[in-house]
């Protein structure tokens, strides 16, 4: 499956246009690689989403073949690590 439509069918991002436009600006990396919208997603590549202040990193754990519920969303990856990005401390 096409990483910006990954990124949909997950819920990690909301619509497609947005993940092909994170994609096309550098703000997602596979297994480590800057990828483009098209790039394959395979089932244990490493997901890196740098998304306003938050860095996110999910494991692909099932690729669907078409779109599933909302509720399913959550099935597709385990999240790794989420991380604040230049936050303010008190």
């Amino acid at each position: 499956m096409r990483l910006d439509k990954f990124l949909q069918v997950s819920r990690l991002i909301k619509r497609r246009a947005s993940a092909k436009e994170a994609c096309l600006s550098g703000r997602v990396q596979i297994n480590g690689k800057v990828a483009k919208p098209g790039s394959e997603v395979n089932i244990e590549d490493v997901i890196t989403l740098s998304w306003g202040r938050k860095v996110t990193q999910v494991e692909v754990l099932l690729v669907p073949e078409r779109n599933i519920p909302a509720a399913q969303a959550k099935t597709l990856y385990n999240t790794l690590e989420v991380t604040a990005v230049g936050g303010q401390s008190d």
